[in-house]
């Protein structure tokens, strides 16, 4: 199974339709064997990874598939529908090399052992946590700080919000040019490693998944915002 993710800029009057997608859809994505996992997901700008930050005219597919399936499936109704309103479309391909944790109750991603100790290229980050209801208030107060330095890392070229709801479940996908700069971030970053010391204390988290992959292909670019 590979990874795909799905990025597409809309006009901002076509969010209803986005919205319609993102619930109908769901049936066309459950009947395709070819998937392993699959999850619609608005975006938020990243300025501060809160609900203040969702931008209604991004929108994207996370998906695993089988290799071969993929033509078709980029071809196929799902994102057909998508493109047919779009500004623009963003498509990242990449392979796993390393994930802890669950989504919805489930490990979605086959790590490739053997890359993961060969890889030297560029790294694709995906977080994503459900955030304990009674904590969302904490969890916003304490994400600033973490915002303000991986703006500052020399080592991200791109990080954006994401989220299946606008409350309670919170990640983040971003872009590094190498994977030791994710794990600088990531292990000696001060504000970052605070955060995490407060995770555990504090309970925020009722389920959570980090996860890296190997960069393989990008193709496309998304438009900015207007």
């Amino acid at each position: 199974m590979i990874t795909v993710i799905y990025l597409w800029r809309i006009a901002a009057k076509r969010a209803p339709q986005a919205i319609w997608h993102m619930a109908s859809d769901r049936r066309k994505l459950k009947r395709d064997k070819s998937l392993g996992f699959f999850k619609l997901i608005g975006t938020g700008t990243g300025q501060t990874f809160t609900p203040r930050d969702a931008d209604p005219t991004l929108w994207g597919l996370i998906v695993t598939i089988d290799a071969d399936a993929l033509l078709e499936f980029d071809s196929g109704p799902v994102v057909e529908g998508w493109r047919s309103f779009a500004k623009s479309e963003l498509r990242y391909l990449a392979t796993p090399i390393s994930s802890h944790g669950q989504w919805s109750k489930q490990e979605p991603f086959e790590v490739d052992v053997e890359l993961s100790k060969r890889w030297q290229g560029k790294i694709l980050a995906l977080t994503r946590a459900r955030i304990q209801w009674q904590k969302n208030l904490q969890f916003w107060r304490a994400v600033p700080p973490v915002i303000e330095s991986l703006r500052g890392c020399a080592g991200v070229e791109s990080a954006i919000g994401i989220g299946e709801a606008p409350l309670g479940l919170q990640g983040t996908l971003s872009i590094w040019n190498s994977g030791t700069a994710l794990r600088e971030f990531a292990y000696k970053d001060a504000a970052h490693s605070a955060v995490i010391r407060e995770t555990k204390a504090q309970r925020w988290y009722s389920e959570e998944l980090f996860a890296r992959f190997a960069l393989q292909e990008v193709r496309g670019a998304i438009s900015r915002a207007k």
